[in-house]
């Protein structure tokens, strides 16, 4: 299990937690990430929003918020 922050382009990964406020939570999960779901890291670079797939959208994230997910990549 590792973050979000962690995975390369092109890997794909299942979300295995979600921490975070209360707030970050409800916006995380309205958006499609949810414990469970594959998602598919589309672009990842040293200090710039990532960007994943999941669940039909395309996802930004900042860095602060995606280390708050932890994932299982997929082979």
């Amino acid at each position: 299990m590792t973050d979000l922050t962690r995975l390369q382009t092109g890997a794909h990964a299942r979300v295995i937690q979600i921490s975070g406020d209360k707030r970050y939570l409800s916006r995380i999960t309205s958006i499609g990430m949810n414990i469970g779901s594959r998602v598919e890291m589309l672009q990842n670079e040293k200090k710039r929003p990532l960007l994943v797939y999941s669940r039909d959208t395309m996802i930004a994230l900042n860095r602060q918020e995606a280390q708050n997910i932890k994932v299982e990549e997929e082979q």
